[in-house]
């Protein structure tokens, strides 16, 4: 690259870090403004502009201002207090905004469920929150009792939509307790005392083992979420936001949020991803950017050619996790000006950006701003799953090329804090002491990474048991929890194995039967008891599991064999009549060649 290209490069990035930067200033940890004082300062901005539209309605910043003072001043009329936690257990739509936000303008804390969750690890997610009042809607409140015989407190379940004939004494009906309350906003004495050190939200992500965490997400890193993305991303009024991605994860819930709310734009907001709708949906809309996480774009760049996928009014896609091999054609394809890809966690303190868009690369941090930005790579034991250290204890930082786990500077600002899990020992777990120097505190992100020479940062996998797929986090702890007492089952062990042309790791398990394995009640007793992208695509069974000499199993082993029929038969293929087929060499080769897609 010439010095002129270098040039535009560094002054692309710096105008996008300058940006952000610039939004995020004013946010302190024991500042008093919270993300509904965010919310509402836009509303007295923009009130009679759309905020939201979503397949059936249009609200205004002043229609969805008074939606979430109505659940506010619910909320205060059940006699919730700071100290309670509300489970939302809903769709995409206006009210899952509205009630969060509202909630907050009373200083109660939001729960946000994945609405793929079923039965106990539902009900563990609502237990680690400490959740006794639910909120949900006509798609998932029988999810919610089906989990109820596991929830540990008393639970009273709101439901939007909910007919007469399914009320109880323990469900009810949520339509006309919110109708019929004020519009007016609660006064902001009622969060006299709050700080943005205090929860606004719990948003759940699988750990390397076990069920779900509970991240709290405290209003500071809510509100940098929101107001990162709005300076980022340098959308106007003008802009229309397109946001297909569950609210209830931080990149659709809360980043995808920033950009439309906080500068006067449109969030143009549907219940899910659907490729064939997609690009129709985006014209039909105006649709100005749209935010993505890795797996939506692969599947647009595999569906065939359709009608308006280059003809839109598209100027930025933001998000995380495209892949390097799809980045080119994704962008190629569509005809999309700016890619502006980032990295960051739930529940982390880390996060980069690639404002100038190089194909592959998750962020960047120039050599001139390194003691700016508090990411750093350390070179890492795979076989400990620790960093490595040397005879004096301190971790050894990684080369550029060299392959290393991220970890973050722990301090007591925005951009360093680290807020931690509603499990204080889950919490722990993720902080490294004595990295650099005695007493110094870095997080570990459990994530892989190398940097080249110029400061881009590539991703490389995931540290642990937890892979990704169909866009979510897959716990192969909770997997193997769950199908344990399959018909048939003796052992069960659970991981991820790469598939060419997929993003993320397809799931699989190894399985000890007792007698012969039944394909279809199997496959029926998985579709029970979980969600459907953590359901195993691949079954091999085994006569017996190697374990090491403290019991563990050689799951590497497993891994390294794949799906391979040649090396791990006999393998089943999830599908057919049966729910699984057997894998045959040929049916392998087709999915190997791509010719299969799974």
């Amino acid at each position: 690259m010439g010095l002129a290209a270098n040039i535009r490069r560094d002054l692309k990035f710096a105008a996008g870090l300058r940006r952000l930067l610039k939004r995020i200033k004013p946010i302190s940890l024991d500042s008093e403004v919270l993300v509904c004082d965010d919310f509402e300062e836009a509303v007295d901005k923009f009130g009679d502009s759309i905020a939201l539209e979503d397949e059936t309605r249009s609200l205004t910043y002043r229609d969805l201002d008074g939606m979430s003072n109505r659940y506010a001043h619910w909320a205060r009329g059940r006699n919730l207090r700071r100290s309670d936690v509300i489970g939302l257990v809903m769709t995409n739509r206006p009210e899952f905004i509205a009630a969060w936000m509202g909630f907050s303008k009373v200083g109660i804390a939001t729960a946000l469920i994945n609405t793929n969750l079923t039965g106990q690890a539902l009900a563990h997610c609502l237990n680690i929150a400490g959740v006794s009042q639910v909120v949900a809607d006509e798609e998932t409140w029988k999810k919610c009792e089906e989990a109820r015989p596991f929830v540990t407190r008393t639970m009273m379940l709101w439901v939007l939509g909910l007919r007469g004939d399914d009320e109880t004494s323990e469900r009810r009906s949520l339509d006309n307790a919110v109708r019929s309350g004020s519009s007016v906003r609660p006064p902001k004495s009622v969060r006299d005392g709050l700080t943005n050190r205090d929860t606004a939200l719990y948003i759940y992500t699988s750990g390397t083992t076990g069920m779900p965490k509970a991240a709290r997400i405290h209003h500071a890193r809510a509100r940098t979420y929101m107001r990162a993305f709005a300076g980022a991303t340098a959308t106007t009024e003008q802009d229309r936001v397109f946001n297909v991605l569950p609210l209830y994860h931080s990149t659709g819930g809360l980043v995808g949020l920033g950009p439309a709310f906080l500068n006067g734009g449109r969030l143009i907001l549907r219940r899910k991803f659907s490729a064939s709708s997609f690009w129709k949906d985006v014209n039909a809309t105006g649709a100005t950017v749209f935010v993505y996480i890795g797996e939506l774009c692969r599947y647009l760049v595999n569906c065939p050619e359709q009608e308006g996928e280059r003809g839109h009014k598209l100027r930025l896609a933001f998000g995380n996790g495209l892949r390097p091999d799809v980045w080119p054609e994704f962008q190629e394809r569509f005809a999309i000006p700016n890619i502006l890809e980032f990295y960051g966690s739930t529940e982390g303190n880390v996060s980069v950006f690639n404002f100038d868009g190089k194909p592959g690369s998750i962020g960047r941090v120039p050599k001139f701003l390194k003691k700016q930005i508090n990411i750093r790579l350390v070179k890492f034991d795979i076989d400990s799953e620790m960093p490595e250290r040397t005879a004096n204890g301190f971790c050894i930082e990684a080369k550029p090329g060299e392959i290393g786990e991220a970890i973050g500077l722990i301090g007591n600002d925005i951009r360093h804090d680290f807020s931690g899990y509603a499990d204080k020992a889950a919490s722990e777990k993720k902080i490294l002491t004595d990295v650099f120097q005695r007493g110094d505190r870095w997080f570990r992100t459990g994530d892989l990474m190398r940097q080249d020479s110029e400061g881009y940062f590539y991703f490389i996998d995931r540290i642990g048991d937890t892979f990704r797929w169909k866009g979510e986090n897959v716990s192969t702890a909770e997997v193997e929890q769950r199908l344990t007492d399959a018909p048939g089952v003796k052992e069960v062990i659970a991981y991820g194995v790469p598939v060419p042309g997929a993003e993320g790791k397809a799931g699989m398990v190894t399985l000890v039967v007792e007698g012969k394995f039944a394909p279809k009640a199997f496959a029926e007793y998985a579709d029970a008891q979980l969600p459907h992208y953590a359901r195993p695509v691949f079954v091999r069974i085994a006569k017996t599991l190697e374990t090491t000499g403290t019991f563990k199993y050689r799951k590497v082993d497993l891994v390294a064999d794949g799906f391979d029929p040649a090396r791990a038969s006999p393998v089943y293929l999830r599908g057919g009549k049966a729910g699984y087929q057997k894998l045959t060499a040929e049916g392998f080769e087709a999915i190997q060649s791509g010719q299969n897609r799974v």
